[in-house]
This record gives C-alpha cells, structure tokens and sequence, in this order.
C-alpha cells in the first residue's frame, strides 16, 4: 500500500466563514453585511433576501436600522419581524472563541482559516479609519491562536459586502468598490500581517455572490462580469500591497471547484463539458496567470456581456498581482451534458456514485483528478480549504455523536488527497475541513445540516444551550493530524 505520510511541513486545520459562524451582529461597532437580510431554509424552502426590490416587489414595514443616507427609500432592506436570520447569531464564536480555539488545538490543527466580517472592520465601507473594536476582536482571535502555535488563514471577503456599497454602489459593478476594498485590506495587513503569511483575496470568487443589485445574487451577465473584473483588479491590488508590506506573505484566491464531468462521451457532451468548465477556468486561469484567457470574449457573449469597463492600467495589474497559490472547496462531483444550464451543472445524475441526504455526490477520486488537473493547468501550489460532509447528526443525551459516516468520508477524501500528494507529485500546502465546529449552512441556513468535528448544541431557529460536544470523528482526525496522514494508512 503506498504510504499516506505528508510532508512536514503540511498544515492542517479547519475553514469557517463569519457570517455562518461568528455572531456578535450589532456589537463592537458592526455594520450590517448583504447576508444579514438572508433568512433561514431548507433543503425543500430556500433562503431568501427580505428586501424592497427597485420594483417595489416586496413591500412590507421598514426596520428601524438605517443603513444609507443616500439609498432610496424605495431600495431599502427590511427586517421582517416574523424571520429568522441565521447570521445574526450563528454559533456565536464572538463570544466563544477562546473555547473554539482550544477545542481546534486540542485536535493538532497549526492552521485556522476563518474570514475577517468586513463591517466589523469599516461598517460602511466608506469611514476613513478602521473601527478599533473590530480590530481588536480579530487580535485577541489570532493572539490566542498564537498560544497554541496555530497560524491563521484569513479570507479577506467572504461573499459578502457592507450592505452600504452594495445599496449605494450597486456593490462590485463599481470600480468605487475596489479602492474601498484596498483600504480594508491594508487595514488587515497593517494590523494582523505581522502574523500571518496565508491571505484569501476572495471566497469561491467564481459563484460572484454578494455584488449584485442591494446585495442580492441574482443579476445580469453584464452585472456578473463587470463585477467579477473589478474583482479581480481589487484582488491583484491587494496582492501587490500585501506583498510590498508583508514581503514573506502568500497570497491565493478560493475556487468552487467540485469536479466536472460529460454525461456521456458523445461529442456535443464533451464539448459542452469543456465549455462549462470554463465557467470556473475563467476566474482561475485570470487570476493565476494574470491575464484574461484566450476563450473569454466566447464566454461574455455567451452569457449576453456586450462590453466590460476596464482602466487601462488593468491589465498591467492584473500581471503584477497574480496569484501566488490556488485555493479550492471540493466536495462533490457533478455531471453536465449538451443542453444542461450553464449555471446548473449537476443536472444530470451520475448511477456510480452515492450521495449524502442533501444529493451531494460522494466523489473520493475526483478530488485527486481536481488536483491534478488545477495543477496541470496552473503550474503554481494549491490548497485545500473546504471540503467536508453535511450530514444529520443525532446527539445522545450528553450531545455526543457517533460520526462514522463523517470519518468514511474524510477518509476516502484524504486518502486520495495522499495520493495526488505522494504518487501525482501534486504540491499542496494543506488542508482545512469545512468546518470544524457546527456552524449554519450557508446552502439552506439550517442547523440540521451538520459539517463539524465538534457537536453544537443549536437548532434551526437559533434555540439550544451552544455547548460545544466532540464527535466521534474528532479523536479520529486527532490521530490522524497527529501521524501526519499515516494513520490513513492502516
């Protein structure tokens, strides 16, 4: 059998994002963030935005909370009294995270990645100083991370935006966007960069979520596009800043990136394939290279872009800011063929794999084939940081649950991750497991669909004590961190 050991220096750990995990809504000076108006679901009702649409289509009594002088009141979000939001509360890591903290240590994590709340920073996005209480949260997290020799992985926008730039500015089709997102992020480095070498310009940067019309998804191509290039001009801004302040810094940006297969190998569905894989290619190959790719003008028609703003020193910082990493999420594979939505690749079911109970192909091997192939593709490191399964846990009367199929899971996945590692030659910096401690599913906003190594005692409404319980599965991958991925092995 071939040895599953990793290199020494490989870091594992765990991924979260705020406004699924942190809390503290309305404390320490936080501003309000475009995912603060989306309410709970399901996996059958999804969430939803309470917002006054620009055509009046959902009217209902105005919050008392004011978030822009200068937005009509007719754009305004609303609160909705009889909603549940989920990121107001989350699993309040705000006020545990010297317990979280310790709970990721005690399982050998030397790296956590977690996502700064940019409201937390710059409430609006457009005060000239940073909020200091903000800062100081984010301090006390890394200092007691420091304690147990535990390095951070900050992602520095996490799909979401002030809600005031996405209300006044119609979020990231506004080249204003970019210099206030440059401000923030030399904020971070100013503050935390003398800790922390691993930066995330963007999450999952490819779904574009969080710039569109007063911060909802749903926008045209022009929209999407437009705003995905003011993206990647922000990002490469960054990157050269940071780079200039934190010389020893490292900089990635995070891809949705589950592999992608033909349905079948006729012709049109191959070639539909390759053209949908250029739907995340797009993002990857621009930002790793630094350049826009040679099949982009195809893609902007396609999806109705007649032309995008660019300034014409774009494209020389494009070139200085390119990626030093590629960072991806994999959790599943999908399947598309000739006639599938572009948007919707999973339409066609795969008859030789499982699924999880939210339909989620369960696909070991096609994390190594994505590692290959992002590597093959780029020539530059990757990073694993989300990959995980959601599942329905059922708690004994002391909180405790029996994971097994969690550890399955975890260990076909980083069996394969091993093997591209060892055998494919693939250089992987490390791997952090969405998530480590239950947090709210940013798919449906439930509870009730569980990644963690540790059990948090919350429902779907927010009720519950939020006493943290380790799984099964965390003494498991405690053995494993703890032999460096040889205990897979056994």
């Amino acid at each position: 059998m071939t040895t599953k050991q990793l290199p020494a220096d490989f870091l594992w750990g765990g991924a979260t994002a705020d406004f699924q995990y942190e809390g503290g809504f309305n404390e320490g000076g936080r501003g309000v963030l475009s995912h603060d108006y989306e309410t709970d679901g399901s996996k059958n009702a999804p969430r939803h935005h309470t917002l006054r649409m620009p055509d009046g289509q959902l009217i209902t009594p105005k919050s008392s909370f004011i978030l822009a002088e200068d937005v009509p009141e007719e754009a305004q979000p609303v609160f909705l009294d009889n909603q549940y939001y989920p990121s107001h509360q989350a699993v309040d890591f705000y006020h545990h995270y010297k317990e979280d903290i310790k709970l990721m240590a005690g399982m050998g994590f030397n790296v956590f990645r977690f996502s700064v709340c940019w409201s937390r920073i710059f409430p609006t996005g457009e005060e000239n100083e940073p909020n200091a209480a903000g800062i100081q949260f984010y301090n006390d997290v890394i200092n007691e991370m420091a304690k147990y020799d535990m390095e951070p992985l900050i992602t520095i926008c996490h799909d979401e935006l002030p809600m005031h730039l996405a209300l006044k500015y119609n979020g990231w089709t506004s080249r204003h966007v970019i210099d206030a997102y440059v401000k923030y992020a030399k904020a971070l480095f100013e503050n935390f960069g003398d800790r922390c070498r691993y930066w995330l310009t963007f999450n999952e940067i490819n779904a574009v979520r969080g710039f569109g019309p007063t911060g909802v998804r749903k926008a045209s191509g022009q929209d999407r596009y437009q705003a995905a290039h003011n993206m990647f001009v922000a990002s490469a801004k960054a990157i050269t800043l940071g780079h200039q302040l934190m010389p020893k810094s490292q900089f990635g940006a995070m891809y949705a990136m589950s592999e992608l297969y033909p349905a079948t190998c006729k012709p049109e569905d191959m070639f539909h394939h390759l053209q949908a894989r250029r739907e995340n290619w797009y993002f990857v190959d621009t930002m790793g290279r630094g350049y826009y790719p040679n099949y982009a003008e195809e893609l902007w028609q396609r999806h109705g872009v007649e032309k995008l703003e660019m300034a014409p020193e774009d494209v020389d910082t494009l070139k200085r800011g390119q990626l030093d990493y590629i960072a991806f999420s994999y959790y599943r594979s999908n399947t598309t063929k000739s006639g599938d939505d572009w948007f919707n690749v999973g339409g066609s079911a795969n008859p030789y794999l499982e699924n999880t109970p939210w339909g989620w192909p369960v696909d070991p091997l096609g994390l190594r084939y994505c590692m290959n192939e992002i590597y093959d593709r780029i020539q530059k490191p990757i990073f694993i940081v989300e990959n995980g399964m959601g599942a329905v846990d059922e708690a004994d009367a002391n909180d405790y649950v029996e994971d097994d199929y969690r550890i399955n899971y975890l260990r076909d996945h980083l069996s394969a991750m091993a093997d591209a590692i060892n055998i494919d030659h693939v250089p992987c910096l490390g791997y952090t497991m969405w998530a480590p401690i239950d947090l709210v599913s940013l798919s449906t906003g439930e509870m009730k669909k569980r990644y963690g190594f540790v059990y948090v005692d919350m429902d779907d409404k927010g009720h519950g004590t939020l006493k943290r319980t380790p799984k099964k599965s965390y003494q498991w991958m405690k053995n494993v961190i703890a032999t460096n991925g040889a205990a897979l092995s056994e």
